[in-house]
């Protein structure tokens, strides 16, 4: 499905490329509707899959994406939390053609400090390997979880970046800009 580059491992994580079999627990994680709150809300399975495979096609087209997040277990065993990446943005978005890291976990695997660590090993991936030289994140102003990993991920919030944009709801969504860049961030790993 994705291409094989190799995995990014912290000291409790994998950060790994797409496949089939992750369609399941990717669907289930996109349906809870308190994971999916800042988003508009549940996805549905069609919504989901081709989700995945967006961020499943990025590593083909960029070499970098949202990865997919394992937990190791003792031995072999892995089980999946989320995802973690820097993604491309297209140039119709309100701040332009960038580049966003972003990432999602199940419910159950919140305040664990697993959104920080793996964010900090997508983001050293794209400055290390591929070269970015800033990154931006953004979440909504009530969304206190995401800029707690932020500020742990050492992002400087950036205020003359904020936007508003429809995301296809009946609301404007407000968005809080932070950006992250090779000399602010820290490494983050536990």
């Amino acid at each position: 499905m994705s291409p094989s580059l190799p995995e990014l491992v912290t000291k409790r994580l994998a950060l790994r490329c797409w496949s089939e079999g992750d369609r399941d627990d990717f669907a289930n994680m996109n349906a809870d509707p308190v994971v999916m709150r800042d988003l508009g809300g549940p996805l549905g399975r069609d919504e989901s899959d081709r989700k995945l495979d967006r961020y499943a096609e990025s590593f083909d087209r960029n070499g970098y994406g949202r990865w997919a997040i394992d937990l190791l277990l003792d031995g072999s065993r892995r089980e999946f939390l989320g995802y973690a990446g820097v993604m491309p943005v297209s140039g119709e978005h309100p701040l332009g053609l960038h580049n966003e890291i972003g990432w999602r976990l199940r419910q159950d695997a919140w305040g664990h400090g697993f959104a920080s660590e793996a964010a900090g090993a997508a983001l050293r991936d794209v400055f290390t390997r591929i070269g970015l030289t800033h990154v931006l994140s953004y979440t909504a102003s009530d969304n206190a979880r995401s800029q707690a990993v932020m500020e742990r991920l050492g992002l400087r919030r950036e205020p003359s970046l904020d936007f508003s944009a429809n995301y296809g709801g009946t609301e404007l969504w407000h968005g809080l800009v932070w950006v992250a860049s090779p000399s602010t961030t820290h490494s983050n790993e536990r």
